[in-house]
């Protein structure tokens, strides 16, 4: 087979049963068994391992058909935008050069570009903030179960739990580069007043102060 054959038979491969090769391949089952497993022959099966012992990664890199080239022309002008206006983002900047080259470049290649011309994206004058709910009784989130079919009621796959109301805290904060704010406990349900009377007003506030001129960068709480 040749080198191209074999490239397209593992791309064929769903990202899904090229993960379960590697883990059964984990698993010390013979490529035989796994296989019987998935379905795929035996080369394939060797093939995606050998990638995956190489470089790490069941994806071929070659796939992309983006091109990444940019002649100095574009950079220059790629340059200009961002130097014009500071807070044009990348994608803005592909939208444009492709609206008026006709050809498709990433936004990944224009911020190499950016990055080789010296320019950087500074974080340093940006606070973030959030809220997270922690529940004091049990795992309230997803679990993943790898299993085969058939296997969804076998008590190994199964877990037990409670699913009425449990105790719980909801807690917020906010951080900076040098900094980072108090962590504060707030009610579970955060209504509008209440979110900018105990959290926003005596914390945020002050804090954003403290760190001018700083951008704070709203959770669409």
């Amino acid at each position: 087979m040749s080198r191209r054959k074999q490239r397209s038979a593992i791309d064929q491969v769903s990202e899904f049963d090229r993960g379960r090769i590697v883990a059964y391949r984990d698993c010390r089952l013979s490529f035989r068994e796994i296989d019987s497993r998935v379905g795929r022959n035996q080369t394939t099966v060797m093939r995606i391992c050998e990638r995956w012992m190489q470089k790490g990664t069941t994806e071929h890199r070659g796939r992309s058909h983006t091109s990444q080239c940019t002649p100095s022309r574009e950079d220059r002008q790629i340059v200009r935008m961002a130097v014009t206006d500071h807070l044009v983002t990348s994608r803005t900047i592909t939208q444009h050069i492709e609206s008026v080259t006709h050809h498709s470049v990433s936004a990944r290649t224009i911020r190499r570009r950016l990055q080789q011309s010296g320019l950087s994206a500074e974080w340093n004058d940006v606070a973030f903030t959030n809220e997270s709910r922690i529940c004091l009784q049990h795992h309230d989130g997803w679990i993943r179960v790898w299993r085969h079919r058939g296997e969804r009621m076998l008590n190994s796959c199964v877990m037990h739990r409670h699913t009425g109301p449990a105790p719980d805290i909801m807690v917020w904060g906010g951080i900076g580069y040098p900094s980072r704010t108090p962590l504060v406990r707030t009610a579970c349900i955060l209504y509008n007043q209440r979110y900018m009377s105990e959290v926003l007003e005596p914390i945020a506030l002050p804090y954003l102060q403290d760190l001018a001129p700083a951008i704070f960068q709203q959770d669409n709480a």
